[in-house]
């Protein structure tokens, strides 16, 4: 182990910080707003259609057996890969085979796996714009895995923005080994439109490297995504895809989608680290993908029910920092509101402690921020609110929030 990598190992990181303390905070006795987490809803209709597909297996002879009791290969459960490499053919005539196909344990692991083999050596991963996911920031087995560019800021009416790439500057050298970027974007519900995604492909193809995409939100599932977008993928492309946010996030299935020679690879590392993926996700998921309910029940059930909560926190913003200097993204997808506090006088990070003293978890914006070193103040004045738990905490939080705002304003 690198003294590099042991020393950021050891160190308190984004994601685990947040994982901690939606932990902590759920086997707490003071009740807590619990707006830091991406866990989905717990949606019953989408529960009632997977619990109805475990009991079938449940009532298929050998098939128990079969989902708990073998070891897939280290690409994954190949029925479920023929079953979306079909799927994804005759949704959008992509041209695939089986072995364009991987299974992870979950897209975390996934990322990790992606990011040291396309960033290692002197490479590294570019970041078009950000805010960004939080669990890319501490991914590398090096320092500085990632560079990243300033987006175009898009006021909006309405107290709203826009995240957009900045073509203009969005310089690629030798030493970079990847472009990757997330649609719908988690932190800031931003959905990168088709034309900057085609911009994005044919600056990674001008320069030959991989293209990857991070869908775990996006579109044919979970589709939980509020404008027009339409899915995108070529033989340069790697596209991550999840069944968390479907409603299995327990079950840790990540879908990565590209080059076979890539695929492998992701597979070789899958065998070393974990011997293969788990299986009981692919195997409750297959039939749901051969016969599209999976993209039925993404679109009629899961998009509608987030859209509702997202219009009901959209209200709540505006109850309360309606006629202030306060914004919000548009929020084109996921289940995340990203509010930026432009005149507070504190730091995201200092604001984030004063709303978990008030039972409010949010999750501060410095940590969206990887691959940017630069001194940028926007970078300390967002915070990241999901609102995938109950309406009344949302609306209760969005209070509390304005209330302290004000008071460090």
């Amino acid at each position: 182990m690198s003294k590099d990598f042991e020393i950021r190992s050891r160190s308190r990181s984004g994601i685990s910080q947040l994982m901690d303390d939606l932990g902590k905070a759920m086997a707490g006795e003071s009740r807590m707003r619990m707006l830091g987490g991406g866990n989905p809803a717990h949606i019953p209709a989408v529960q009632d259609a997977l619990r109805a597909e475990m009991q079938r297996i449940l009532d298929s002879p050998g098939q128990f057996e079969l989902m708990v009791g073998n070891y897939d290969t280290p690409m994954g459960n190949q029925a479920f890969r023929e079953a979306l490499c079909t799927f994804f053919q005759n949704e959008f005539g992509w041209q695939l085979t089986p072995k364009h196909i991987v299974i992870c344990n979950g897209s975390q692991s996934a990322f990790f796996a992606l990011f040291n083999l396309l960033g290692g050596a002197e490479q590294q991963i570019l970041l078009p714009l950000v805010p960004e996911y939080i669990g890319y920031a501490d991914q590398g087995l090096k320092k500085n895995l990632f560079v990243a560019r300033r987006p175009k800021i898009q006021l909006e009416k309405n107290q709203q923005f826009k995240y957009h790439v900045n073509f203009a500057q969005l310089e690629v050298d030798s030493k970079i080994g990847a472009i990757c970027t997330s649609r719908p974007t988690n932190p800031t519900a931003n959905v990168l439109t088709d034309q900057e995604i085609i911009g994005l492909d044919e600056v990674a193809q001008a320069y030959g490297i991989p293209f990857i995409i991070d869908n775990a939100y996006g579109t044919p599932f979970p589709n939980i995504i509020y404008t027009e977008a339409q899915p995108f993928w070529n033989s340069n492309t790697i596209l991550s895809m999840s069944l968390s946010k479907f409603g299995l996030p327990a079950v840790r299935t990540g879908i990565l989608v590209g080059d076979p020679s890539i695929m492998e690879a992701i597979s070789e590392m899958n065998g070393v680290m974990g011997l293969a993926p788990g299986g009981i996700g692919p195997f409750l998921a297959k039939d749901l993908v051969i016969s599209r309910a999976i993209t039925q029940i993404s679109s009629n059930i899961i998009q509608p029910f987030y859209k509702e909560r997202m219009e009901a926190a959209i209200d709540a913003f505006y109850e309360f920092f309606g006629e202030t200097t306060v914004r919000v993204h548009q929020p084109e997808g996921a289940m995340f509101l990203w509010l930026w506090f432009p005149d507070m006088k504190i730091k995201s990070y200092e604001l984030y402690e004063l709303l978990k003293k008030r039972g409010v978890l949010v999750v501060s914006g410095h940590y969206f921020f990887p691959g940017l070193d630069e001194d940028w103040p926007h970078k300390n004045q967002c915070i990241r609110i999901t609102y995938s738990q109950s309406l009344d905490d949302v609306r209760e939080a969005m209070e509390i929030i304005a209330e302290v705002v004000a008071e460090n304003s």
